[in-house]
């Protein structure tokens, strides 16, 4: 199917396009940006006036749950609402019910990714069998049935010697290795930031040694092994710091901070409010504005950190929920509300969703280049919906921004130049 996008103002940072120009699509591919390839007949026409039109984004760290956790969470559910949200590529976590240690359970997500037929899932194969840090997996076999990297993510319960051991097998096999920066040791029992709120509420702290340590274990590890090695959920000032030192010096390292810890603070905890327990926990002002500076200069990137769950999963006292948000379909307009406040521009902001993650992770994705793959978002900047059950499709309503006010919204989502969401 042929589609033209017209009108719209394109936002692609690969090819340093920020105008308005129309959109041409044929056969899955881009088949050009600005002038009308020969002889194109349009099959369809969406007029983009006051919209802009960029590449899909691509999410560095999302749970669908499925197998084995249906109960809070499925593909289908999760992938309908990656799409309406804009992402039309998530990769996703290892931590399932059997883990994702097998090509059998990487394949099953595959294909139940194809047959529900939103976003393309990237299944992420765990680093360590039954993510228990200490027998490595089949890298090789879990590589060959289509997983993009492997993580321990979202435990790092692993040895120095073992992760060293790790990251040689899949530098052998180019494969990336996605890591959560924290060390479980210096985090034990900790729920919440370690500072004046979790002395006032009397919760564990985890302090910010639990992510720096971690940090520079990676940036070392990354530069003997000649690894490629990515941080996922970013939370500190010293971390932002840490890294861009690492990337100054050559180092193959990369990482990306939650959407929502570049809004929410330690402060958001003082109600007890479980929605708010997640890790790594939020952080400081400080922090926060820190995380937002290494986002606007290109040091780390935004993923949303989904992780839906079911409501009796947040139905406990504070430190016996489980942690995270269902974060898909707040990212977007948490994005774009930076872009008001004019700490980012549209460029910074589809860079960190879209082109730098495709660039993280080697797939021909996250521009508007002639002949590649046509997985194009339309959003409305200006769009104002209220977070509730008539604007909201993943499983998990465990969100702390339930009710409030949001801006920005897409109203198309292609994937392989076929319309997949219409609002």
């Amino acid at each position: 199917m042929n589609v033209l996008i017209k009108n719209g103002l394109v936002v692609d940072p690969a090819n340093d396009i920020d105008t308005v120009k129309d959109v041409y699509i044929g056969q899955g591919n881009i088949l050009s940006v600005g002038m009308p390839p020969a002889a194109f007949k349009a099959d369809k026409t969406i007029d983009a006036v006051g919209k802009i039109v960029c590449p899909g984004f691509i999410d560095l760290n999302i749970s669908l749950r499925e197998p084995g956790f249906e109960h809070k969470a499925t593909i289908a559910s999760e992938t309908k609402a990656a799409i309406s949200a804009g992402f039309t590529s998530v990769c996703c976590s290892p931590d399932t019910y059997p883990v994702l240690d097998t090509s059998a359970v990487a394949q099953l997500i595959i294909d139940k990714a194809t047959s529900a037929a939103y976003a393309k899932v990237h299944p992420m194969g765990a680093l360590t069998v039954g993510l228990k840090g200490e027998a490595l997996s089949e890298m090789f076999a879990l590589k060959k049935t289509g997983c993009i990297a492997v993580s321990q993510a979202p435990n790092n319960n692993i040895s120095p010697r073992t992760l060293r051991l790790a990251l040689q097998y899949a530098s052998s096999f180019d494969l990336l290795v996605v890591l959560k920066p924290e060390d479980v040791g210096i985090r034990d029992e900790g729920v919440v930031h370690e500072g004046i709120i979790s002395s006032r509420l009397g919760l564990n702290g985890i302090p910010v040694s639990a992510e720096t340590v971690a940090i520079a274990q990676a940036i070392a590890l990354a530069e003997e092994t000649n690894s490629r090695v990515h941080l996922t959920g970013l939370s500190t000032l010293k971390g932002v710091a840490m890294l861009a030192r690492a990337q100054y010096d050559g180092i193959t390292i990369t990482a990306d901070v939650h959407a929502y810890q570049l809004h929410l603070t330690e402060l958001d905890v003082g109600s007890f409010d479980a929605n708010y327990h997640v890790s790594p926990p939020l952080r400081t002002g400080e922090a926060r504005d820190a995380l937002i500076a290494g986002v606007a200069q290109g040091v780390i990137q935004v993923s949303s950190g989904h992780r839906p769950h079911e409501p009796q999963a947040k139905q406990a006292p504070f430190t016996s929920t489980e942690e995270g948000i269902s974060s898909l379909e707040t990212t977007l307009p948490l994005m774009a509300d930076l872009v008001a406040s004019n700490v980012l521009d549209w460029k910074q902001l589809v860079n960190s969703l879209s082109t730098a993650p495709a660039e993280i992770l080697g797939l021909d994705l996250g521009c508007l280049t002639t002949g590649f793959a046509a997985d194009v978002i339309i959003f409305d900047p200006q769009a104002s919906w209220v977070v509730n059950n008539n604007n909201w499709l993943s499983s998990g309503k465990n969100t702390p921004f339930w009710g409030q006010q949001m801006t920005g919204q897409v109203t198309h989502t292609l994937v392989n130049g076929e319309l997949v969401f219409e609002r």
